[in-house]
C-alpha cells in the first residue's frame, strides 16, 4: 500500500479537484500553510520554555509568569461576509 506510482498520484489530484474544486484549493492550502507554522512556531515555543525552566530560574510565587498569545499576521483575518 506505501508504494505509490505517478498514476495513482495523478488519479488522487483529480479525484480532490473534482471534489473540492479549484477554486478552493489554494485556499485550502493556504490555511494549512497557517496551521503548519503556528504548530511550528508553539513546538519550538514548548522545546525552549522547556529547556528554560531550572529550578535556580523558576519564578517566584509573587512574579507570575507572562502569557503568550499568537498574533496574526496582517492578511491572516478572513472576514465572515462573502
Amino acid at each position: 500500500m506505501g508504494n505509490l506510482g505517478p498514476t495513482e498520484i495523478i488519479l488522487i489530484l483529480v479525484v480532490v479537484i473534482l471534489l473540492f474544486g479549484a477554486k478552493k484549493l489554494p485556499d485550502m492550502a493556504r490555511s494549512l500553510g497557517k496551521s503548519a507554522r503556528i504548530l511550528k512556531s508553539e513546538a519550538k515555543a514548548m522545546k525552549s520554555d522547556g529547556q528554560d525552566d531550572t529550578p535556580a530560574s523558576a519564578p517566584s510565587s509573587a512574579e507570575a509568569p507572562a502569557q503568550r498569545t499568537i498574533q496574526a499576521a496582517p492578511g491572516d483575518v478572513t472576514s465572515s461576509r462573502p
